[in-house]
């Protein structure tokens, strides 16, 4: 059972894990037990210990640091789900020489994890709450984990309603988790491409706008969301002008973390660090940061 204690100086809504690596500059050997092709650039990696641990425990928002051998490490959001910490998931885009080292691993290769890092949704303050989960493209696999928490313990929250928007519809992530997730009647789902191809019958348009007609309760809502930046600024444009209190709203960061622990400072985003402060923070907490341009 993981505690938790307060981080007060970013949110007071922000819960940390009170454990951490005994050495978190130093990776543990993983096996690759399966993987998934989830679209033509996109891949899901089930992982295991390699000293026969069958537990990873994190928490939703949560990432780890992905070390393949010979080429390099990144920071990657576990997709999983927390209810079964035997099968540590990652689902990543192929964008660089890592994430393509990554995607060429098979099932018995090895890798390094370093692990978990980062502070992640607010769920136990959602409790009694709408909720509202806002996805752009790759932006699913870090709110995945927070979907299975929520159906494994709806009985404590309000409306559920999830928005994902991607470019087409070959771009859809978890396309069996999509499915299964709207049999539920109570939850909602509503998916949008920003182009339509020949035998596409749902949503056409950016996410942002689904949050127009999403039932949810403006003054009872907390809305969490993953994204392309653009996008989320857009999403948090449209969640204040339905009502949704600033304190009420989170988003997952991405800079380009090395560390995982503060020191390189690579991923300074004003005062904080996206890998020690972050990745999901309270809006109205970095508003300010947030809406700087970033060169």
């Amino acid at each position: 059972m993981t505690t938790f204690k307060r981080k007060e100086d970013i949110s007071p809504h922000l819960y940390l894990p009170s454990h951490t690596p005994v050495n978190p500059m130093l990776p543990k050997i993983y096996r690759v037990t399966r993987t998934r092709k989830e679209t033509h650039d996109t891949f899901t990696l089930e992982l295991e210990a390699t000293d026969g641990n069958k537990n990873f425990n994190f928490v939703p928002g949560q990432f780890n640091m992905l070390y393949a051998f010979g080429t390099g490490e990144c920071a990657i959001s576990i997709s999983g789900n927390p209810q079964e910490p035997d099968k540590l998931q990652h689902t990543t885009r192929i964008v660089g020489t890592v994430t393509t080292a990554l995607s060429k691993l098979r099932p018995g290769d090895t890798m390094g994890i370093r692990g978990p890092f980062g502070s992640f949704w607010p769920l136990r303050i959602a409790e009694g709450n709408d909720v509202v989960l806002v996805a752009g493209g790759i932006g699913l696999a870090p709110l995945r984990p927070a979907v299975y928490h929520i159906l494994a313990n709806r009985q404590k929250y309000g409306k559920v309603v999830l928005l994902f928007g991607t470019r087409t519809p070959q771009d859809i992530l978890f396309r069996h988790d999509l499915k299964a997730w709207k049999s539920h009647l109570d939850l909602e789902v509503f998916v949008t491409v920003d182009r339509a191809q020949a035998g596409w019958q749902g949503n056409v348009g950016v996410v942002t706008h689904l949050i127009r007609r999403a039932p949810f309760d403006r003054l009872n809502t907390t809305a969490i969301m993953c994204g392309p930046e653009v996008m989320m600024q857009f999403t948090i444009a449209e969640l204040l002008k339905r009502g949704v209190s600033p304190d009420n709203i989170y988003i997952s960061m991405e800079r380009n973390m090395k560390c995982a622990v503060g020191f390189c400072g690579h991923c300074q985003l004003g005062p904080t660090f996206i890998c020690k402060d972050g990745p999901v923070f309270r809006y109205d907490k970095i508003k300010f940061w947030f809406e700087q341009r970033e060169f």
